[in-house]
């Protein structure tokens, strides 16, 4: 059983105990969160496509943290006297897919 889900504007495609990194969308103080935006459901035998979303289909996980991805660095460079180096570090909610209810 699997199901493809979309938060912060990217899909992802989750099966129960599996381990994803999400967009950090708000600080949240709970220890699970669930997701409603179900965009295929598929329970072995069927699939139900949703247009958009699969209604009364819903992933319930476990948050597990804050983790930081990799660093990205840019160089900017002239000919002449001028560089910059620029780096980020995008932040990402850790969570564990527990359970995928569906009809």
């Amino acid at each position: 059983m699997y199901a493809i889900i979309e938060t912060g504007g990217k899909q992802y495609r989750v099966e129960k105990g599996d381990v994803i990194d999400i967009e950090l969308v708000e600080p949240s103080k709970e220890k699970a969160v669930t997701f409603s935006n179900i965009v295929l459901f598929h329970n072995g035998k069927d699939a139900k496509i949703g247009i958009p979303y699969v209604n009364g289909c819903q992933v319930e996980a476990e948050i597990l943290g804050e983790v930081k991805g990799d660093k990205v660095i840019a160089y900017k460079y002239t000919r002449g006297n001028y560089y910059r180096t620029k780096g980020h570090r995008q932040k990402y909610l850790q969570v564990k897919i527990t359970e995928i209810k569906g009809k």
